[in-house]
């Protein structure tokens, strides 16, 4: 007998969500709310963390959810932003662009790396995050 994956277990099945599962991912985008509202993160270093500990995804499907929750996130964000007077729409273009294109090929990489690396990249780049906001 098959044994269920861990995204089965946690009740996300075919991305299918259960109650309890429901109630975590909209803890996690609460959380995500508030961090990226604060302190301008939220996407990768608060979702997907949580997605593959809190929810069990995989880091992949982790990182794809995060970034697709990142667009409304993004989008709400800019809008109270813009509302207060602090958004520079041309500044956000110059950025956005180019960052569209480095989306596309990050995915492209990440989809030639295993999981396993793609996961110790990413605690390495938290943990340089971390080192150098604290000095």
């Amino acid at each position: 007998m098959k044994r269920p994956s861990r995204q089965s277990r946690a009740g996300l099945s075919n991305g299918v969500a259960s109650d309890a599962s429901v109630v975590r991912l909209l803890a996690i985008g609460l959380a995500a709310g508030v961090f990226s509202a604060l302190f301008g993160v939220g996407g990768g270093i608060v979702i997907v963390p949580l997605l593959v500990a809190v929810v069990g995804l995989d880091g992949r499907r982790a990182t794809g959810t995060s970034l697709a929750a990142i667009g409304i996130t993004a989008a709400a964000g800019a809008v109270a932003y813009g509302l207060h007077g602090d958004l520079k729409p041309g500044a956000a273009a110059i950025i956005g662009v180019p960052a569209a294109f480095g989306a596309v090929a990050g995915v492209t990489l990440q989809q030639r790396l295993e999981t396993r690396t793609l996961t110790f990249g990413f605690a390495l780049f938290l943990a340089a995050v971390g080192i150098r906001l604290l000095l």
